[in-house]
């Protein structure tokens, strides 16, 4: 990891390169600025993402002809810009640009709405469609509901859940629940045979994002039995129609618990939202079942653009 240095707010430059930066709390409000008014759908740029990620993948950002630009260290690729669309040829001279600094010229998260656009993008770059990283979107009241053959399964759970522990209860993750929450994350890793380089940089990314609570802007729930949390849930806004789960975890000893932690989740927010991205599966197999088994209305799949340029 690396410290934490000083905010530098950036100016759109006119010429040469900028210089990326760290994520910091200052930088939020100019930096949600540019997502309130341009309106991504992917999870990837929401700015609590991002502050609790950034030392994990490496990641910093900067404006690059009046776009917020992001590049990820560790997957060596920038993001779509976020701004007005850039034609191809403005994008090969991003990437010639990154190549330059130093930096991969490959561009991540771009949207099959570009891709139709501009299907001259394939002279310049070669176009990989990453389902790893398809995030699920959810129908809100399909998740509060769990009406359906797909969905019955859910039901059962909960309902042997609420049977079992008649005395749950559903509260505001916040106080000392905040600490109870870390502690079963906490729990999770101790309990795993084979350590986990993921769940290892999860609960980093957890334990960031708890120390910034209010101020990124998130949100949460915990189910509790008297006084032992058994189950969390993070989520934040992330656009008019949807919100985004960042974090949930449950404590596979109580039977049902993810399921009504998921479900209590979509009731809180069913009259704000009417979408839930509850992001990727990473290809884990084992998350994938599971995330596919409560139905996505949706699986929103970014293309990777490897810099491929003619001679």
């Amino acid at each position: 990891m690396y410290d934490a240095g000083e905010a530098v707010l950036l100016k759109p430059q006119k010429s040469g390169f900028p210089k990326f930066n760290r994520f910091t709390l200052k930088d939020q409000e100019l930096i949600q600025t540019y997502i309130d008014m341009f309106k991504p759908v992917s999870c990837e740029y929401n700015f609590a993402n991002l502050f609790a990620w950034q030392d994990v993948n490496k990641m910093s950002w900067s404006l690059y002809q009046e776009r917020l630009l992001i590049y990820n260290g560790i997957f060596q690729c920038a993001f779509m810009p976020l701004g007005e669309d850039f034609y191809p040829e403005e994008l090969v001279i991003l990437s010639l640009n990154l190549k330059s600094a130093g930096l991969t010229p490959d561009i991540n998260l771009a949207t099959s709405d570009y891709l139709k656009k501009f299907p001259e993008i394939e002279n310049y770059y070669t176009v990989k469609k990453e389902r790893d990283y398809a995030e699920y979107i959810y129908d809100v009241n399909s998740l509060c509901d769990l009406n359906g053959i797909k969905l019955h399964k859910k039901r059962n759970l909960i309902s042997q859940f609420k049977r079992s522990y008649p005395d749950f209860e559903v509260r505001l993750l916040k106080g000392e629940y905040k600490y109870k929450a870390m502690e079963l994350a906490q729990d999770q890793l101790k309990r795993r045979k084979i350590r986990s380089q993921t769940l290892d940089q999860e609960f980093y990314a957890i334990q960031t994002s708890f120390d910034h609570f209010d101020k990124l802007g998130l949100e949460g729930l915990v189910l509790t039995l008297k006084s032992k949390v058994v189950a969390f849930s993070v989520f934040s806004k992330l656009n008019h129609s949807t919100y985004d789960i960042q974090f949930e975890k449950s404590d596979a000893d109580y039977k049902g618990a993810a399921q009504l932690i998921n479900q209590e989740t979509a009731r809180y927010l069913k009259d704000r939202c009417l979408y839930l991205n509850r992001e990727q599966d990473l290809g884990i197999k084992g998350l994938r079942q599971a995330k596919m088994s409560y139905d996505p209305v949706q699986l929103y799949t970014p293309y990777s653009l490897i810099f491929n340029p003619p001679n």
